[in-house]
């Protein structure tokens, strides 16, 4: 099986609420083979019929109503999933809380396509 048709088994969603940042995001990871869906809040992943589908999951910090630390714990607690930390909050408290949470990655943004890819071959085990 070639890489990109293993990649092309897992759904990865995007959850940030930073439209264009989302959009680049979707466009990038299809182009590797992965299968993606986007979201701008956290209570709009919550809330998808593909939430028990999704292999791993890229999420903002920053985001109204529930935070993607928040997030990170709900689903901790209900749906556990690989999870990578794309943000543009550079605070170690944050990254720490992060970490001690089980996320795979905290990355800033922008973030390069290899350190990215790193990231989801780990959080997949690829």
């Amino acid at each position: 099986m070639n890489p990109n048709e293993k990649n092309n088994q897992v759904l990865i969603a995007i959850v940030d609420d930073d439209q264009s940042f989302r959009e680049a995001l979707e466009s990038l990871l299809t182009l590797i083979g992965f299968r993606t869906a986007i979201f701008a809040s956290a209570h709009d992943f919550l809330d998808s019929a593909q939430l028990p589908d999704v292999s791993c999951a890229i999420l903002d910090i920053a985001m109204p109503g529930m935070d993607g630390l928040e997030l990170q714990q709900h689903l901790v607690a209900a749906h556990p999933i690989p999870i990578i930390f794309i943000t543009d909050l550079r605070d170690k408290t944050t990254r720490e809380q992060a970490a001690r949470a089980g996320a795979i990655s905290f990355l800033n943004k922008p973030v390069s396509e290899e350190i990215l890819i790193d990231a989801l071959n780990l959080a997949l085990r690829i």
